[in-house]
């Protein structure tokens, strides 16, 4: 399966929280995130955080943007508002 960045958040209100990291991972092992600079797994992402457990869906989303480096999500220091 793959998803887009933005749909990220709404994918992981899916599942029941709070969760364990290694769980949730193994969860998501076979989703693939499309970034601006190619494809990551989600399953490796959360298994990458640093928490032991989510407590909310948004949690689980802040630890997998909290890994992803600047450039992953579009080009550096740009808004989609500038033209």
């Amino acid at each position: 399966m793959e998803l887009e960045l933005a749909e990220l958040g709404e994918y992981l209100e899916q599942f029941d929280y709070p969760v364990d990291r290694d769980e949730l991972a193994a969860a998501c092992d076979d989703v693939e995130v499309e970034l601006a600079e190619g494809e990551r797994n989600l399953g490796g992402l959360l298994a990458d955080a640093g928490a032991d457990r989510f407590e909310s869906a948004d949690d689980a989303y802040t630890a997998v943007q909290n890994d992803l480096p600047r450039e992953a999500v579009g080009e550096p220091y740009q808004s989609e508002g500038e033209g």
